[in-house]
Parts: C-alpha cells; sequence; structure tokens
C-alpha cells in the first residue's frame, strides 16, 4: 500500500510537470519582454495619459545659442589725437570738423598746456602726455616728440575707460568721418589683435619706412586686447629702437614684436603729396572714407574757399550719405558721347569722348609726389595723366547743394560749373560748356558696404532744361556694365 501510495504520488506530479504551458501564460510572457525592449532600445517612451494612445518622442534641450555681441558703434571708439600746443589755436578747427560732442569719445595728447578758448567745450578733453625724457632717441632728422605720440594709445589705455572695443589715433591736421570709420571698424572682431590703417601715397616713403606700417597721419585703429598688450610691452620695445624717425614706425616695430601684420584698409588717407589732390578725390578707391591728412600741406579740396570752408562744404553731402561720399560712378552719354564721372558728393566731370573705365578709375595727376623728383613713377597705385589736349580737358562742377527728397527717397545734390579761361576746340562734337548744372539724385544707404564693393552706377536722365544735365546713380541692375554702346 505504500509502495502505491508513493509511485501514484510521482506519477502525479510528473504528469503535472508533462503538461504544456497555457497560451496565454506565455502570450503574457511575449508582451512583456517586448515592452521592456522598447523601453530600453526605442527613445519613445508610453504615455502615461490613459486617454492617448500613441507614443511620444522625447525632447532633448538644445544649448541656448549664445546671443550675437551688439555691433560695433561710435561710442565703443576711443580717439587719442596727437597735437602740438604750438600749433593748437590753428589745427584744433581741424577737430571742429568731426568731433560730435557727447557722441565720441577721446582726448587730444598735447606737449604742453595752452590756454583754453570758448570754443574747446566742442572738442575732445586735453591731456599733457608723459615725461618721455628717460627714452633714447637718436635719429638727427626727426624730432623726440615722436616717442610721446607713440605712448599716446598706451596712456589713454591707462585711463580705464569702459566698454572700449577700439582706441584709433591721429593727428590734429586729420578730419575722420567717424560713420565711415565704424563702418570699416564693424567687420572685425574687436575680441582679436587687429591693428588696422594705410599706407603711404609714396613710393620711397613706403620704402623708407615700412610697406607693413599704418601711417599715423591718416590714423591707426588698435584693437582693445593688442592695445592691452602693446601697453605691457611698449616702453621696453621703444628703448630698442632709437634710431627710427616717428611714432608710427616705432608702433609697426612693436607690432612686429608682437606678430601682428597691417590690415590695409583704402579709406584711411595719408596724403603724402603736395599740390591739389582733386585727381585722388575724384576717383577714391572703392571703400569708404575714413580720413583725410596734411590738410595744412595740400590745397582746399574745393576752389575759392579756405581749408576750413572746403571741409565744411564737404559736410552737406556727407550728413544725407556718409556711406556714398566721394565714391565713383562712371557712365555714358550715348547721344552726345560724353563721358562722365560722378564723385558722389564732390564733383563731377564731363569729357568729350570716350574715355574707358578703366583709365577714370586712376586718379588724374593733378598733385605733386612727396619726392619731386621721383615723379609720377613714385607713386604705389596707378595714375594717369592730366589732359593737356584742349578738346579733352573736363568740364568740372563742384558739389553746391545737397538736400533729401523724402517724396523719392533720394538725396538730391547740386554741382555748378567750375568756369576757367578754354581755348576753342576743333572737333565736330557736342560742346558740354552749355551745362551749367548737374543734379545728381541717388537712395542714401547706409549699409553699402555690408556687401562685396562694387561702383555704383550712374545714368543719364532726360532733362527739361538744356543748360542741367540730370544723372541718377545707384546700385548697378542685373548684367549692367559700364561701356559706350
Amino acid at each position: 500500500m505504500k509502495s502505491n501510495a508513493k509511485d501514484s504520488e510521482k506519477l502525479s506530479t510528473e504528469g503535472s510537470l508533462s503538461k504544456p504551458m497555457p497560451y496565454f501564460v506565455f502570450l503574457v510572457f511575449l508582451v512583456c519582454i517586448f515592452y521592456a525592449v522598447a523601453f530600453v532600445y526605442h527613445p519613445y517612451s508610453y504615455t502615461a495619459n490613459p486617454h492617448q494612445s500613441e507614443f511620444v518622442q522625447f525632447e532633448i534641450p538644445s544649448r541656448p545659442k549664445p546671443k550675437s555681441p551688439d555691433k560695433t558703434n561710435l561710442s565703443h571708439i576711443v580717439f587719442g589725437v596727437a597735437a602740438s600746443g604750438k600749433q593748437w589755436s590753428k589745427r584744433k578747427s581741424y577737430i571742429q570738423q568731426w568731433w560730435r560732442p557727447n557722441e565720441t569719445r577721446g582726448f587730444v595728447w598735447l606737449d604742453e598746456k595752452v590756454e583754453a578758448g570758448a570754443d574747446e567745450k566742442n572738442l575732445p578733453p586735453l591731456k599733457i602726455s608723459g615725461d618721455t625724457s628717460q627714452f633714447k632717441y637718436n635719429n638727427s632728422e626727426g624730432d623726440r616728440s615722436a616717442i610721446r605720440i607713440s605712448r599716446i594709445i598706451s596712456e589713454t589705455l591707462r585711463l580705464g575707460m569702459e566698454d572700449v572695443r577700439w582706441f584709433v589715433m591721429g593727428d590734429d591736421d586729420t578730419v575722420f568721418f567717424p560713420d565711415n570709420l565704424v563702418r570699416v571698424l564693424q567687420k572685425y572682431d574687436h575680441n582679436y589683435y587687429y591693428y588696422i590703417g594705410s599706407l603711404s601715397e609714396s613710393h620711397l616713403q613706403n620704402i623708407h619706412f615700412s610697406y607693413n606700417m599704418a601711417y599715423g597721419g591718416g590714423g591707426i585703429a588698435i584693437s582693445y586686447p593688442l592695445a592691452k598688450a602693446l601697453e605691457k610691452m611698449q616702453d621696453m620695445c621703444i628703448q630698442r629702437y632709437p634710431h627710427l624717425y616717428g611714432s608710427d614706425d616705432r608702433i609697426q616695430a612693436c607690432m612686429a614684436e608682437l606678430g601682428v601684420p597691417l590690415t590695409i584698409e583704402k579709406g584711411f588717407h595719408q596724403y603724402d603729396v603736395y599740390g591739389n589732390v582733386f585727381g585722388l578725390l575724384a576717383a577714391h578707391p572703392i571703400a569708404p572714407l575714413v580720413s583725410l591728412h596734411h590738410l595744412d600741406l595740400v590745397e582746399p579740396i574745393f576752389p575759392n574757399m579756405n581749408r576750413v570752408q572746403a571741409l565744411e562744404q564737404l559736410k552737406l553731402p556727407s550728413e544725407h550719405d556718409s556711406a556714398g561720399l566721394m565714391q565713383q560712378s562712371i557712365c555714358y552719354d550715348q547721344d552726345r558721347r560724353w563721358t562722365i564721372s560722378v564723385s558722389w558728393g564732390y564733383t563731377v566731370q564731363i569729357f568729350r569722348g570716350t574715355i574707358y573705365a578703366r583709365e577714370m578709375e586712376r586718379p588724374s595727376r593733378t598733385f605733386y609726389n612727396w619726392y619731386p623728383k621721383a615723379g609720377y613713377t613714385g607713386y604705389p597705385f596707378n595714375t594717369r595723366p592730366v589732359n593737356l589736349k584742349r578738346c579733352q580737358k573736363p568740364f568740372v562742377y563742384f558739389i553746391s547743394n545737397a538736400t533729401y527728397n523724402s517724396q523719392i527717397d533720394k538725396t538730391v545734390t547740386e554741382y555748378s560749373s567750375h568756369r576757367i579761361p578754354r581755348m576753342r576746340c576743333s572737333w565736330i562734337k557736342a560742346d558740354p560748356s552749355q551745362i551749367d548744372r548737374v543734379e545728381v539724385y541717388k537712395k542714401p544707404n547706409p549699409y553699402l558696404w555690408d556687401k562685396p564693393p562694387r561702383r555704383n552706377c550712374c545714368r543719364i536722365l532726360p532733362s527739361k532744361n538744356n543748360g542741367t544735365m540730370v544723372i541718377e546713380v545707384g546700385d548697378c541692375k542685373e548684367d549692367e556694365i559700364i561701356v559706350l554702346r
């Protein structure tokens, strides 16, 4: 009986193990495995909302994009103007042409105290440069004031001004165009080392000093981090170059030791020339006009005016469209076979016959070389001779007025004939002498230099008055080229 009971119990147990697993248990097992795998390996989670039967994707939070810094504006620039006490009463009038009280920041650095005049409230604050008697200077042709001037940026930095991105230095006979200076500096990241300026108009000057040097009279712009680096080492650097002539070559020597090259911007003008700079201004490079230097050495830029009056005349158009100031456009009067050159805000020239754009964009040699014996071969840029033949001399018109017409959203600049004695021309061509006045219509474009540089185009418009030529200046149209058909 006992053995039968054990056998019966064993059979019962084995029988229960040998039976197949129920189907629903196996199904539940597979479903659990599926969801476990889906949860681990799939980037989705099942929603906890009982009314929502779809999968919702996890949103991975992205890093916030860094805010782009504000564009450089005039308040970010600090000027350091090198001045002489002996010249101050005369040259401060140049600074008054471009300084904007409550907008521009900076100082005039003098070698001695001067008597303050009533008009100096509209000028930068005056500072006296630090003593430089401990520095060696042994250039027999120069002046040791060059050491003082070379330290202007470092001395300005030590004043601890806030929110500075750029230091710009120039001379007391330099006129800046602040809005265009801002446009140039906006192209560069002020957080890096930048040494910006331009060369001399004299090849021999560049050979003698350096083709790697920004000429200080035309203006030098140095970014804030580079100014800090310069200030730390400049005094030691200056001691290594007692033989150098000026301030700007001392700055360049320190830049060489810092390993920072010159970034050339063609709108800074040193103007190492003599005489009449008309040819240079009438064929200005395709770049913003930033500065004009050596105003005491060249003739007034407008005839029948003194130097200060001429600069005031140039302010008329610059207040309406500073970006387009001095920009040359070239076009042709197809019917009368005339070549037209517009230096916007300055002058219009009419030539009989056809002069190709390649020639017109070269400055005519109305000026003299810094080294007279060098002649026209002494320029580091292309020039063309002044037309001496009676029929090829241009008819010149200088700006007389500038206004803005809000109805058509365009500036209207007027140019009056500059009458000079002329010999009779025998060409059987239309005579430009009948034109007394030129009107130029142009839409202001403060963002002109935010795009790749290109010369504006000009077009001759119909005129109801035979004595007036009407011209439109603006962006070139698609497929428009400068050619006489």
